[in-house]
């Protein structure tokens, strides 16, 4: 049997963020394939969850690219950042809350993408345009977090699909941008 490694990764990352302890036959039931032929790709449950961290972090530095954070206004940046985040949402769903990833230390990976987020969020502070009392590292937090609790939304239908940018866009950035004193 052919494998679509994206389509398993996808609904792998969305059984366990809703059931971190689904075993690897709820995983290939949810994905559609034999447990034989998931574990032929994946050795066990610890290479399956590596390899949804190494692809959540492609997808996500994909979508950094794809939102060319470096430029225009800052505001407008975070809000291209999360709108081009959406398809890697459920990853970050997962990733976000994964804590069997933290035992062996972070993947460089996501210090990688945390600088390049911080730095963002740290051009909007020079700039004038979000708050210097909330951190660059904390912003990233609740950019991530957001993402996913967006993702969390849509996954269960208590919020469209075609909301989640916006959503997460003035949630975030109503919290962080600077406001002008009267």
């Amino acid at each position: 049997m052919s494998l679509d490694r994206e389509h398993v990764l996808r609904a792998a990352a969305a059984l366990l963020t809703r059931k971190a302890t689904a075993s690897m036959d709820e995983i290939a039931r949810a994905a559609g394939v034999s447990r034989a032929t998931l574990h032929r790709h994946f050795a066990g449950r610890d290479a399956l969850v590596r390899a949804l961290e190494d692809h959540g972090i492609a997808e996500f530095g994909r979508a950094l690219d794809e939102a060319r954070t470096e430029e225009g206004d800052a505001a407008e940046a975070v809000r291209r950042l999360i709108a081009c985040s959406e398809p890697v949402a459920g990853f970050l769903a997962f990733l976000f809350t994964e804590n069997q990833l933290y035992e062996a230390g972070v993947n460089e990976g996501w210090n990688r993408l945390d600088v390049r987020v911080q730095a963002l969020f740290r051009r909007g502070q020079e700039e004038g345009v979000f708050r210097l009392d909330l951190t660059p590292a904390w912003l990233t937090e609740a950019l991530y977090g957001l993402i996913g609790a967006g993702a969390w939304a849509v996954q269960d239908g208590r919020v469209a699909a075609k909301d989640h940018t916006r959503m997460v866009s003035e949630l975030l950035l109503g919290g962080a941008q600077r406001r002008m004193e009267r």
